[in-house]
C-alpha cells in the first residue's frame, strides 16, 4: 500500500457514497501529520479531505480512524467545533485501507504557540478561546451523545501507562535511560482515583485546531485519533506541556518565550481559568499529569520514528519528530526529580 490514491476508483466510490459528490480531479496530500495520512480532494462538487491509516504493520489500537470519525460525528452541533462527517469506508479494496471523509474548513492553522503574527490582544483572545473549547468539550455529555462506550471507566492512569508502556517497547529503537525510568516511576506513584470521566480530546494542542480567518474563535479541532473517555486532567496537562518545551524544537514550545509580554498566560494562569470554568478549587497531583504526558508524548513520538526508520512516515519530517521524544523523557524526569528536592 502506498501513498498514491487511484483517484478513477476513489472517484466513482465517493459519488456513489457520498451525497452531492462528483468529479474527483486532484487529491492533494497535506505535508503536515504525523500519524494519518490526510489529503485535499478537489472535485466539481467542491473540496472535502480525506484520511486515511497509513501503510505498513500498524502497532495494536493505533491509526484508529474509525474512532475519529465516530467521535466528530457525535459531537456535530454541539459547544465543541468539528468538521462535518459525510462518509466512513471500511472496505480496504477501495485505496488499500479504512478512511472517511469531511467537510474542508478553512481557516487559520498555528503552528508556532507564541503566535508572532498575532498583537498581544490577540494572543490573549486565542489562549482564552482555546481553554473555553477544552473546558466545553471535558463538559460534554458523551452518554447523551451516544459515546456511553466510548472508554472504559475507572484507572485510567494505569491503563494508559500500561498502554503507552507497550507501544513504547514495541517502537524503540534504542536504549532510552529517561523512559526506563518513568516506565518504573509513573505506576508506583499514580494518585488515587477520583472517579471523574470525560470525553477527551488525547491531542489537545494549538496546531490540531483550526482558527476562524478574522476572530479568534475555533472553527474546528482536529485530528481524534487518541480521542476516548478518560480523566480530563490528561488533556489540561497535555496542552500545557508547550510552556515547558523549548521554542526552537520541531514541535516548537513556549520554553524561553517571553510570555507576559506577549500576552500569553503563565501555565498557573491558564490552570485557573480552566479550574474557573469547570468550577474546580484546584488540581491536586499537577506533576503527575505533566510526568505522564510527557511520557505519553514520548511514546508517541518514538512510533514516529519507527515508522520513519520502517519507511512508512506520514511526513518528511519524521526523524526530526522521532528525535524529540527523548528530550521530552528527560523533561518529564527533570520534573520528577524536582518533586523530591
Amino acid at each position: 500500500m502506498t501513498d498514491k490514491l487511484n483517484l478513477e476508483l476513489l472517484g466513482d466510490y465517493l459519488q456513489s457514497s457520498v451525497g452531492g459528490f462528483s468529479g474527483l480531479s486532484k487529491a492533494e496530500k497535506f505535508k503536515d501529520g504525523q500519524s494519518n495520512p490526510t489529503y485535499l480532494l478537489s472535485s466539481t462538487s467542491g473540496q472535502y479531505v480525506l484520511r486515511r491509516q497509513p501503510a505498513g504493520v500498524l502497532l495494536p489500537s493505533a491509526h484508529a480512524v474509525d474512532r475519529e470519525y465516530r467521535v466528530m460525528k457525535a459531537l456535530q452541533n454541539t459547544e465543541v467545533p468539528v468538521p462535518q462527517t459525510l462518509h466512513l469506508c471500511t472496505d480496504r479494496d477501495v485505496i488499500g485501507s479504512m478512511f472517511y471523509i469531511m467537510s474542508f474548513q478553512l481557516g487559520r492553522v498555528f503552528w508556532n504557540p507564541s503566535l508572532p503574527d498575532l498583537d498581544k490582544q490577540q494572543r490573549i483572545l486565542i489562549y482564552d478561546e482555546m481553554n473555553r473549547v477544552l473546558s466545553a468539550l471535558h463538559n460534554i455529555d458523551y452518554s447523551a451523545h451516544g459515546l456511553g462506550d466510548f472508554g472504559r471507566a475507572g484507572n485510567y492512569f494505569g491503563r494508559q501507562i500500561a498502554r503507552w508502556t507497550r507501544q513504547y517497547e514495541a517502537s524503540a529503537t534504542e536504549d532510552s535511560e529517561f523512559m526506563n525510568m518513568l516506565i518504573e516511576w509513573l505506576p508506583a506513584n499514580l494518585p488515587p482515583d477520583d472517579d471523574r470521566v470525560s470525553l477527551i480530546h488525547g491531542d489537545y494542542r494549538i496546531d490540531n485546531m483550526i482558527f476562524d480567518n478574522r476572530r479568534p474563535v475555533v472553527n474546528a479541532l482536529l485530528d481524534w485519533e487518541l480521542s476516548t473517555l478518560g480523566h480530563p486532567f490528561a488533556d489540561l496537562a497535555y496542552q500545557c506541556m508547550q510552556w515547558r518545551i523549548g521554542s526552537t524544537e520541531i514541535i516548537p514550545g513556549l520554553g524561553g518565550v517571553h510570555r507576559e509580554e506577549l500576552g500569553i498566560p503563565s501555565e498557573l494562569d491558564y490552570v485557573a481559568r480552566y479550574c474557573q470554568r469547570r468550577n474546580l478549587t484546584e488540581i491536586a497531583n499537577w506533576s503527575f499529569y505533566l510526568i505522564f504526558s510527557f511520557f505519553r508524548f514520548s511514546a508517541i513520538l518514538q512510533g514516529v520514528m519507527k515508522r520513519a526508520i520502517e519507511g512508512n512516515a506520514s511526513s518528511s519530517k519524521a526523524f526530526e519528530y522521532g528525535a524529540l521524544a527523548p528530550r521530552l523523557a528527560k523533561i518529564a524526569v527533570t520534573i520528577l526529580e524536582k518533586q523530591h528536592d
